[in-house]
């Protein structure tokens, strides 16, 4: 696999990722206490679509990456408990921007 796969893979992921982890923050600090502080439950109905179609992709795109770029079961770990902390996918985004400048630097 060239350099230039392994770049579009993990670009691939990383924008999953970050798009799952913004669903997460938009549905835990907005769309919650907008149904419980103001009354308003139809956004978390949408929010919590959008969140569920992206944590499923998430997942979906998880193991394949993490095979074809040959990641530790750690850091495959790593991804699948950032995904149910809010905030934790961009924790985990900084690891993959580390490898993404490897990748790069090898080109």
């Amino acid at each position: 696999m060239t350099n230039e796969e392994r770049l579009a893979i993990l670009r691939r992921f990383r924008w999953v990722s970050i798009s799952e982890g913004i669903s997460l923050v938009v549905l835990v600090f907005i769309a919650m206490p907008l149904k419980w502080v103001f009354e308003l439950p139809a956004m978390v109905t949408y929010v919590g679509w959008i969140h569920g179609i992206l944590f499923i992709l998430y997942m979906l795109v998880l193991y394949p990456t993490s095979r074809k770029l040959r990641w530790s079961f750690q850091t495959a770990m790593f991804g699948v408990i950032a995904s149910v902390l809010p905030f934790g996918p961009f924790l985990f985004d900084r690891k993959l921007k580390k490898q993404e400048r490897l990748i790069e630097a090898r080109s």
